[in-house]
């Protein structure tokens, strides 16, 4: 039978579903952290050019747009579990084909069919089934509460995948291993944390509501207008981002200080942090201010930061920017899960994830290729100013569009402050 859900005020309960997830985000985040700042070390130690390091980025943000959207609409046919199973054991066939392949088609056959992650947040097939089943664990308040913790798992793991990034390095430079060699290396763990977080789904025992339900229809229903809507706004905000994907935006610190591959590690594991515990920042802001304000108030200056970046004459400079960004830009993630999952019913939640996931992915992936032209022809930093641009443009809109759509226990908080309404 499946759980019963919890009321808008239950408390957020880690249950062994729940952990199992966490667990399951915390390998995929580890994974991706390292596999963000390798991927363009290794395709420019096999030779490859800056504008082929960003066609690969956009591949494979094409590819996980697709991936995504047979996820969250066709895979509920199947059940949550299959489908994560199915993406794991992707993931795992991913590090095995990236480590054994070095020509350009094949592994651009990779990027587009794999689970590779550019960006080194979390975009990727895995969403839409995770955020179904973790809405499931808790409702109000308490379902921000959740996505924030399960934001800052993810985010911790990937700080310390980007602090991994640098063993590649030290092995070349004390045991006399490849470069190369030991990149491929890191690519084969990646296939094995895939097999780890197989082994994790396996023991998922909670039912979603489709699941559970199978005479109700799949996708979305009375929210659609809302979801669509949403959808667009989100692939403006992907548009901007795909500028400043963490691969390019590690290419770039290479280009532009000469920053080593150590060094880069070193510093997105600090930006990994501050992105982590940011995020319980972002639940405490929510509760005072609301979801829509949250995402859009702490995401402006976070986007000037990103602007200001190229114009830094020094490595510090650009490093105390990058740093305050990272605090800053990723405090809509949480609450943005959350919004979706909380503005549209119980049934349309895999669907709405999903459709608000895809075309933040396919929007995407025209940026990092355009990226990496304007990397290849000056090291001045101009994705960093488109993205930026672009990323404010999205706030503005958002915030004009839906600052008076409230989630449920904000509306409810809102009737109480009218003093003729009963509470």
């Amino acid at each position: 039978m499946p759980n019963s859900s919890p009321s808008p005020d239950a408390p957020f309960r880690w249950s062994g579903d729940v952990r199992r997830l966490l667990c399951a985000k915390a390998l995929r985040g580890f994974g991706d952290g390292f596999v963000s700042l390798l991927l363009p070390a290794y395709l420019l130690e096999l030779g490859w050019t800056p504008f082929q390091v960003g066609l690969v980025a956009t591949t494979t943000l094409l590819g996980s747009g697709l991936l995504t959207l047979a996820a969250g609409l066709l895979g509920q046919r199947l059940g949550h579990q299959r489908l994560l199973l199915a993406a794991s054991t992707l993931m795992a066939a991913t590090g095995v084909g990236v480590s054994s392949f070095s020509g350009f088609w094949p592994l651009m056959v990779v990027a587009f069919v794999g689970t590779l992650n550019p960006s080194g947040g979390d975009t990727s097939v895995f969403l839409p089934a995770e955020h179904a089943l973790l809405a499931q664990s808790a409702e109000g308040k308490a379902r921000t509460a959740a996505f924030a913790r399960y934001s800052l798992v993810g985010s911790l793991s990937a700080a310390a995948g980007a602090l991994a990034a640098a063993v590649p390095a030290f092995l070349s430079r004390h045991s006399g291993l490849p470069l190369l060699a030991s990149l491929q290396g890191m690519f084969l763990l990646y296939a094995v944390l895939g097999i780890g977080v197989a082994i994790l789904y396996r023991g998922l025992r909670t039912q979603s509501v489709v699941d559970a339900n199978p005479q109700q229809p799949a996708g979305l229903g009375p929210s659609r207008r809302r979801v669509y809507t949403l959808a667009a706004l989100f692939s403006l905000d992907a548009l901007g981002g795909g500028f400043v994907v963490q691969s390019l935006l590690a290419l770039w610190l290479f280009q532009r200080f000469g920053l080593s591959l150590e060094a880069a590690a070193s510093i997105f594991f600090w930006t990994g942090v501050l992105t982590a515990f940011s995020y319980l920042v972002a639940a405490r802001i929510a509760d005072r201010i609301g979801l829509v304000r949250t995402m859009v108030y702490t995401h402006l200056p976070s986007s000037l930061c990103l602007i200001a970046m190229p114009f830094c004459t020094g490595l510090g400079c650009a490093i105390a920017l990058l740093l305050v960004r990272s605090a800053l830009s990723q405090m809509d993630v949480p609450t943005r899960s959350s919004y979706v999952m909380a503005i549209v019913t119980p049934a349309e939640r895999s669907a709405a994830a999903s459709v608000t996931s895809v075309p933040r992915s396919l929007a995407a992936t025209a940026s990092p290729v355009l990226a990496g032209y304007l990397l290849g022809l000056s090291s001045f930093g101009w994705p960093l100013v488109v993205g930026g641009a672009l990323k404010i443009v999205y706030d503005l809109l958002l915030l004009a569009m839906f600052r008076r759509v409230h989630p449920p226990e904000e509306d409810q908080v809102s009737r109480c402050t009218v003093p003729s309404r009963k509470c």
